[in-house]
């Protein structure tokens, strides 16, 4: 890998964060969608060209729809990109998914600021 390259390319997205080492996540969750979608790969879900094409159409979806594309909301489009993916490739439901996603908010507007959101079966009625 071109580390040069990867830096240069890095710093010419200034919403990017990053510490002396480099770019890095701004919160857990950005970290795990990144791992998802490596697992998902390892797992012969989708090929890098599938992912690269997917995640440019998420992109250029949220930059239609007004998103400014300084690097802050990178991560939502990789969430987006796989919530695409696995339902595409029939691993899930768009419907499983939304019913997930509306159990982790009401999990999320029931968990005090600070600690660790879990879902409970109560999450999902």
């Amino acid at each position: 890998m071109d580390t040069v390259a990867a830096d240069r390319a890095a710093r010419a997205v200034p919403g990017v964060p990053r510490d002396d080492d480099g770019p890095v996540f701004r919160a857990p969750w950005e970290a795990q969608a990144f791992a998802m979608a490596l697992s998902l790969h390892e797992r012969g879900l989708f090929t890098w060209t599938e992912w690269a094409a997917a995640l440019a159409e998420q992109i250029k979806l949220a930059q239609a729809a007004g998103d400014p594309d300084t690097g802050e909301t990178y991560y939502q489009h990789w969430l987006a990109t796989l919530e695409h993916l696995v339902a595409a490739k029939g691993v899930t439901t768009p419907q499983a998914l939304h019913r997930y996603r509306d159990a982790w908010d009401h999990a999320a507007d029931r968990t005090p600021h600070g600690k660790p959101i879990e879902l409970t079966p109560a999450d999902f009625e």
